[in-house]
């Protein structure tokens, strides 16, 4: 009989355990799913931070076109003037990792013959495009100035950049968020209320870091000047904003 009774005790104790569990558990998830909920009571805030950015990257590009009868004039006549000018590059000190061949182009030009009453090759014209990457800037004006002598007769347009972008958007973010801290407790504090925590935020960047450019010289003929003429070159600074929004749960 105690066999029995001592069975039945252990099955109870057993089916409450289970019970004490279940609760617990539900509990726990009563708990989590409370915690997920949109707090009722939140105040929003927007901000934001600027930077000023200083350029320390220029990029530009220049070619030389040459136009003749025969192809392989061209590529001779082509080959040594963009050598002499890539020889006049790495003589500033700029790296050959910095230096790229970005175009090659032959291509015929046609003419119309009345006469005939058809097309003909009456020429080619070979393009050479180099860009080029200039990590001082005291030496862009030096190097534009010093082309066109060489037989470079396309020096397109400056670009200025910033390689290390994210220093500049990570002093604007903190001053925009940290305006957005102090604008909410200003706010609360003026409303009886006080800070919890923040349960949302988002960022939108206004202004964003792009090259910039200087228009240096036209193309073709219009790059004609002489080598000791140094173009002035002034890179500037340009400026980034981060905006915020912040909400904040309040008690």
């Amino acid at each position: 009989m105690n066999t029995v009774q001592d069975s039945n005790q252990l099955l109870k104790n057993a089916l409450l355990l289970m019970v004490i569990v279940t609760l617990v558990a539900a509990g726990n998830v009563a708990m989590k799913w409370s915690a997920s909920l949109y707090p009722s009571r939140t105040i929003m805030v927007n901000a934001d931070g600027k930077a000023t950015i200083s350029p320390d990257m220029a990029r530009t590009s220049f070619s030389v076109v040459s136009e003749g009868p025969k192809p392989e004039d061209l590529q001779v006549d082509n080959a040594k003037k963009m050598g002499a000018a890539v020889d006049f590059v790495k003589g500033l000190g700029i790296e050959a990792k910095d230096i790229k061949t970005t175009n090659y182009n032959l291509s015929p030009r046609y003419e119309y013959d009345e006469t005939r009453n058809k097309s003909f090759i009456s020429g080619y014209t070979l393009t050479q495009t180099t860009s080029v990457k200039v990590r001082d800037l005291n030496k862009v004006a030096k190097l534009l100035g010093g082309l066109s002598e060489l037989g470079v007769n396309d020096i397109g347009s400056v670009s200025f950049e910033t390689e290390d972008q994210d220093k500049y958007l990570a002093e604007a973010r903190n001053e925009a968020f940290a305006k957005a801290h102090a604008k909410a407790a200003e706010m609360a504090m003026a409303n009886g209320v006080r800070i919890k925590r923040i349960v949302n935020f988002s960022e939108y960047q206004g202004g964003p870091i792009y090259p910039y450019s200087y228009e240096a010289f036209g193309k073709g003929g219009d790059a004609v000047m002489s080598s000791s003429i140094v173009p002035p070159i002034e890179p500037g600074t340009d400026e980034i904003t981060v905006q915020v929004s912040v909400t904040y749960e309040i008690q």
